[in-house]
Order: C-alpha cells, then structure tokens, then sequence
C-alpha cells in the first residue's frame, strides 16, 4: 500500500485535484485485483494517513469512487469494493433476456 513504504503515490504539484490522484490509485489497485470485489477499504482517516492527505479529501476521493460505481458505502458497515456488473446474467447469476424457446 501507498503508506507502508513511505512514497506516497500523490504528486500536490502535479495539474490535477489531489483527491482525484487518490480516487485513482486506488482504482487502479481495484483494476489490478489488488482490492478485489467484496473487501473493505480503510476508513477515511485511515485513508488520508496512508495516502498523506487530510481525511476531507480522502472522503471526496471515495465519494470520486462511488460516482464511478466501483465502491458501495454502507451506513455503519464501512466502504466495499463493487462487484462488477454484468449484461449477461441477472442478480441470480442465471442467464437474462435470450431465447427460451
């Protein structure tokens, strides 16, 4: 993780809203299955401290997530990676739509 070598990931001279460099590393951690569907992120004060940012800007970083349907928050349970959606099949996992013929 970001905070556990020291070098945060984060640029605050670089052109671009510091809470959107956070919203996409962590991204890309989701992309890469480092964070996989179903596990919990850090709090918002947990996040700030990993990433060296305050915790107002690590909750618009998750707010970022949640806009970009990769993160569900649960009121008193905490913020969760998203399962990714797919067209084919429905809540069930069966098959939707097509032919039944």
């Amino acid at each position: 993780m970001a905070g556990e070598t020291g070098d945060s990931p984060i640029d605050p001279n670089k052109i671009a809203y510091v809470y959107m460099q956070v919203a996409d590393h962590i991204a890309a951690r989701i992309a890469s299955g480092e964070l996989r569907p179903g596990a919990r992120l850090a709090g918002e004060r947990d996040l700030g401290t990993e990433y060296g940012v305050a915790y107002l800007t690590a909750r618009r970083a998750v707010r970022e997530l949640r806009e970009r349907g990769l993160v569900v928050t649960l009121p008193a349970k905490g913020t969760f990676v998203a399962y990714p959606e797919t067209d084919e099949t429905g809540p069930t996992g069966e098959p939707t739509g097509g032919g039944q013929e």
